[in-house]
């Protein structure tokens, strides 16, 4: 199944695609090994751009309030959402 990584804003254009799959190796996987999937997918460039304290990371709709406190499991949906500007 894997997990959904949808890339919004300007990480679209980090990633080269709005949305991506990835398999994971274990039942879950923690903050630090979704980056490590992430730039082995989307280059350093993108989980350079995801560590930003302002970019959000939403799970299954949820935004999360601390990024270190993410679990991920097979089946979600992982969302990174940039900084919002303008008015």
């Amino acid at each position: 199944m894997g997990v959904r990584l949808l890339y919004l804003g300007k990480l679209a254009d980090l990633a080269g695609m709005p949305e991506s799959k990835i398999a994971l190796e274990t039942a879950e996987a923690d903050w630090p090994q979704l980056l490590a999937m992430v730039e082995e997918q989307a280059g350093q460039e993108l989980a350079q751009a995801v560590l930003d304290k302002h970019v959000r990371v939403a799970v299954n709709g949820a935004l999360l309030a601390d990024k270190n406190a993410l679990v991920v499991r097979d089946g979600d949906e992982i969302a990174f959402l940039p900084p919002v500007s303008g008015g």
